[in-house]
């Protein structure tokens, strides 16, 4: 494997890593979940502009993006606030296996922006995912409001997933990730406003969860999106997929370490698990070889 590849490679590893530790910081932070999203979007957003201002990048876009970054803006602010939610009501480990239904809900809502059909083996594999859930929730039913809180956030994840597919087509990515984290913190912002929970007492935060608020905003929100970003150049999209893949392994190996018996489930949790993290992985493969042989199809076209 040649140099450049070989340090891309460890540094996708570097990110997977860190995406997998947001969920031990969202655990470790003491405040709701709603007021932590604001502050992680807000903080984000601010070192992001940062970033701007030091490459010398222009920030301006017109108003027609503007209000599809407001819209999925709202949107991955409801995915992060339930994923939180997730958390804190049962513990990393659940949400980060239910949070793996994201390729499943993908499958379906993606036709519907991209004008395919339903591929019926991913239909197919999603009821294999279903059925890994079932098994988790069946034995562990004192975690259900967590599962379901989870599968709320996959879902919404998915659907900006999709919708960023699209943007990313027409705009510059570190924009579109700007736009979206400072018009999602306004939102929060707003909606506790509304909720009067913005007083003298929001902002006077424990220093460790300042320490982990920043933490989180700075290397696994800002850093590794931009990373993320200039990796995609170099390393093939089976190479990414596969390893991000690896994320909620990463995760759960490291909540074990640090929480310890609050992460240790039953025999049954692991075998639904498996279960799922496998149709995600096998998910992924289908996608890229299909990806591939479209690729393929359309040089040979091309050349007639």
């Amino acid at each position: 494997m040649p140099e450049s590849k070989l340090k891309n490679y460890a540094l996708l590893h570097m990110i997977v890593f860190i995406w997998g530790f947001t969920a031990i910081l969202g655990a470790l932070i003491s405040i709701d979940a709603i007021p932590l999203v604001f502050y992680r979007m807000g903080l984000a957003s601010i070192f992001i502009a940062l970033y701007f201002l030091i490459r010398k990048k222009g920030m301006q876009t017109n108003k027609k993006a503007i209000l599809k970054f407001l819209g999925t803006g709202i949107v991955i602010a409801a995915h992060w606030v339930f994923f939180f939610k997730a958390i804190k009501v049962s513990n990393v480990s659940v949400a980060l296996v239910t949070m793996s239904t994201g390729a499943f809900f993908t499958s379906l809502i993606e036709p519907f922006f991209f004008k395919r059909k339903i591929r019926p083996i991913e239909l197919f594999l999603g009821s294999i995912v279903i059925l890994g859930l079932y098994i988790i929730f069946n034995f562990e039913a004192q975690y259900k409001l967590g599962i379901f809180y989870a599968l709320i956030s996959s879902f919404l994840g998915a659907l900006f997933a999709v919708l960023n597919g699209l943007f990313v087509q027409s705009h510059d990515a570190d924009k579109i990730s700007f736009y979206q984290l400072f018009f999602g913190s306004v939102a929060v912002f707003v909606f506790l406003l509304f909720e009067n929970a913005i007083t003298v007492e929001f902002f006077q935060l424990s220093t460790s969860d300042w320490m982990y608020l920043l933490l989180l905003s700075s290397v696994c929100t800002a850093f590794a999106f931009i990373v993320s970003v200039r990796i995609m150049k170099y390393l093939s999209p089976y190479t990414v997929m596969l390893t991000i893949n690896l994320e909620p392994i990463y995760a759960i190996i490291l909540a074990l370490l640090i929480f310890g018996e609050k992460e240790k489930m039953n025999f049954e949790f692991y075998i639904g698990a498996m279960i799922v993290l496998a149709v995600v992985l096998v998910n992924g493969i289908i996608k890229n070889r299909h990806q591939l042989k479209s690729k393929i199809a359309l040089k040979t076209k091309s050349k007639k």
